[in-house]
C-alpha cells in the first residue's frame, strides 16, 4: 500500500499537467490546422514572419500564394500562417 501511495503524488502533476499545459495546446494545434486548410483566394493573411498580405491562389500541398504589394507575390508555406484578418465571402 505504501509504494501506491508514493505514486499518487506523480500522477496528481502529470494530471495537472495534462489540464494546464499539454490539453490547451492539442486545441490550440488543431484550430491552427483548421484555419490554414480553410484559406480562400481573397483571404488577408498575417504570416509569421509579420507579412501582410491577400492571398492570390491556393495550390494544392503545402502552399499558397500572396501577394504582399501590388504585383508583388510570394509563395508562402501554408503552416506560416499566423493569423486570417478577413475572410472572403464562399462563391454562390
Amino acid at each position: 500500500m505504501e509504494a501506491i501511495g508514493q505514486f499518487i503524488p506523480l500522477i496528481l502533476i502529470f494530471a495537472i499537467m495534462w489540464f494546464l499545459l499539454i490539453r490547451p495546446q492539442q486545441k490550440k494545434l488543431k484550430e491552427h490546422q483548421a484555419m490554414v486548410a480553410a484559406l480562400r483566394k481573397g483571404d488577408q493573411i498575417v504570416t509569421q514572419g509579420g507579412i501582410v498580405g491577400k492571398v492570390t491562389r491556393v495550390k494544392e500541398g503545402e502552399e499558397i500564394e500572396v501577394e504582399i504589394a501590388e504585383g508583388v507575390k510570394v509563395r508562402v508555406v501554408r503552416n506560416t500562417v499566423a493569423q486570417v484578418l478577413s475572410k472572403t465571402e464562399p462563391a454562390s
